[in-house]
């Protein structure tokens, strides 16, 4: 699916500019005039990033950082304005912007930051995926299975693990087996690796 680099600016000129140069670098560009437009436009299901610019009518470009982050919306951004200072560039990085440019935009400058912008985003989706993927496979698990996971999780041997839940030891060992056929590790380093994709304690 090929990602979708969104411009925001109530300045039309900055627009075709901006997007006219893009355009010529390959990227495929949504312009929109406001960031209620800009919303009613955007997927979350397609890869991108967002060009903002930080000041407009109605809704600014903090503003609108704000309002992707209460949404849940990762689409990382990018602010571009004209009057820029020191406090809004801080407050706009700290909430995770990509970068913060000023205008006029070096072609350079721009092109570099939609590219990590991009690329930002396809490490966060590949990331999302594999998290997902993985939390499909804990899920699988019997409540016993998931107890004694944690236990090897901790670092705690067979043993140690059995006289803990009160069973046979080798029960435990079924159980680890189970664990470990169904998350499809074969060591307790990737069980481990798995668990921290997944999110599991």
């Amino acid at each position: 699916m090929s990602a979708v680099v969104h411009m925001v600016d109530d300045d039309s000129d900055v627009l075709v500019a901006l997007g006219r140069i893009l355009r010529t670098e390959g990227f495929d560009v949504a312009p929109s005039h406001s960031t209620r437009e800009f919303l009613d436009r955007y997927d979350p299901d397609v890869p991108g990033c967002v060009v903002l610019d930080l000041s407009m009518p109605e809704i600014d470009g903090l503003q609108t950082q704000a309002l992707l982050e209460s949404r849940g919306i990762a689409c990382p951004v990018i602010f571009l304005t004209g009057c820029g200072d020191v406090r809004s560039s801080v407050c706009a990085m700290k909430s995770g912007a990509i970068d913060f440019l000023t205008k006029p935009v070096e072609a350079d400058a721009l092109i570099d930051a939609v590219t990590r912008g991009l690329e930002h985003d396809r490490r966060a989706r590949t990331q999302a995926e594999e998290q997902g993927r993985a939390a499909v496979r804990f899920a699988a698990l019997t409540p016993r299975e998931r107890q004694v996971m944690q236990h090897v999780l901790a670092g705690r041997l067979n043993k140690q693990i059995a006289a803990d839940l009160g069973i046979v030891e080798k029960t435990i060992k079924v159980h680890r087996s189970h664990v470990m056929h169904k998350l499809g590790v074969r060591s307790v380093a990737e069980l481990v690796r798995l668990a921290e994709r997944a999110h599991v304690a």
